[in-house]
């Protein structure tokens, strides 16, 4: 299934996003809901919470004083995080239960209003946080809750801060105007991101890539987009041994095409197969084929540069995941070419030339095929002898994993 995590800040309308998600056949899993029924009287949650709160936190007919307790945890961090070390593995445990219970193929929203707080965005396929203006949601939080503006704030900063929840968004939802408009934008998500996703993901292949070769300007965002995929990645394979955002993306100030690429450093290549499974669920299925990277000289054996390939299912952000084994002449190469680029701007500019030159010739081609063999030559030929002596010059030594 795809499992997508929204979130966003108190009065942020995400409940309205999740109610649109739900009427448009998403599965949702709402941990405001979960968090109340494991309070109800005679649970668990709710014996426990009055042990440490006392027994004036529960009102005459039993049932949890939610005003009394909010005003105690927002009051005071420290108290909060006692009711949350209560409450939070509870809903975690009732969520991952609804979980098992949903079908297969089918889109799984989970609403978690603390998602970003506690940590939880590598356990999705995508991160979606609704985001509003922090004024606009203390004029709901006053006219439409009654809430007064002193406490309003207060709620608002005892959560994540506005800028924590954008790092950790994959996908933002700007609320700020009219009902209508945050529906149309989920709409487009939905049929333009999630359903195609989820088609890919149940048939184990990658999003297509229609176009050739285009280049953009550097993003400041590459390098946080590389860490999301990288960390949904650590979550499903701790045995990885590590994972480097690698590639054009992976160098500032330079032009690239919007692809990311990751290194996985496994063992041995049976270990590279054991994990492919796990990576397709993860969202990233292999992609067919024997492969290998081109050698280059000293290392001619082609056999030494044998990788697996996988790539994002996600039609949103193309990312291309190469598994190398440690120590092999394609891993190597990866991580030199990339330290040497970020380090030598005369390097930077060179490749780029050569990149921009070989994309113009290049456009008018469906994918990317020619453009990345006739790159080859220049990685031969002008690269390699440079990023050699750069290596030697700086004492640049690969990772050890012994």
């Amino acid at each position: 299934m795809l499992k997508i995590g929204l979130t966003g800040g108190i009065a942020s309308g995400k409940s309205l996003v999740a109610q649109r998600f739900r009427e448009l056949g998403a599965v949702l899993v709402d941990a405001d809901v979960i968090a109340r029924e494991v309070v109800e009287p005679g649970t668990e949650g709710l014996r426990r919470i009055v042990e440490a709160f006392g027994p004036d936190i529960v009102d005459p007919d039993g049932r949890l004083d939610r005003a009394r307790l909010g005003g105690i945890v927002f009051a005071d961090p420290g108290r909060r995080e006692v009711l949350n070390g209560i409450v939070h593995p509870l809903v975690r445990g009732r969520a991952a239960e609804l979980l098992e219970e949903a079908a297969a193929g089918e889109i799984v929203v989970q609403d978690i209003p603390l998602l970003v707080e506690t940590e939880q965005g590598s356990s999705f396929h995508l991160v979606v946080v609704v985001d509003a203006p922090e004024e606009l949601r203390v004029h709901r939080m006053t006219s439409l809750r009654g809430m007064a503006e002193a406490e309003a704030r207060s709620r608002i900063a005892a959560q994540a801060s506005r800028a924590e929840r954008l790092a950790a968004a994959d996908v933002v939802l700007e609320n700020s105007g009219s009902r209508d408009g945050i529906f149309a934008q989920v709409d487009r998500l939905w049929e333009e991101r999630l359903l195609p996703f989820a088609e890919n993901l149940a048939s184990g292949r990658r999003a297509e890539r229609p176009g050739g070769a285009r280049l953009l300007p550097p993003d400041p965002a590459w390098p946080a987009v590389a860490e999301r995929l990288a960390a949904r990645i650590r979550k499903t394979a701790p045995e990885l041994l590590a994972v480097d955002h690698i590639g054009s993306t992976a160098v500032p100030e330079l032009h690239a095409k919007n692809v990311i690429d990751l290194q996985l450093t496994v063992d041995s290549l049976a270990t590279a197969d054991a994990l492919a499974p796990a990576l397709g669920a993860a969202g990233f299925p292999p992609v067919p084929g024997t492969w290998r990277d081109t050698a280059k000289p000293g290392s001619e054996d082609p056999a030494l540069w044998q990788k697996r390939l996988h790539a994002n299912a996600d039609p949103g952000q193309p990312a291309n995941i190469h598994v190398r084994v440690a120590g092999s002449p394609g891993w190597r190469f990866a991580l030199l070419f990339r330290d040497w680029l970020r380090s030598d701007a005369e390097a930077r500019t060179s490749y780029a030339v050569e990149k921009e030159r070989l994309a113009a010739q290049f456009a008018d081609d469906a994918g990317t095929a020619r453009y990345a063999e006739a790159k080859e030559p220049w990685f031969t030929e002008q690269a390699q002898p440079r990023m050699e002596a750069w290596a030697e010059n700086t004492g640049w030594r690969p990772p050890s994993y012994s």
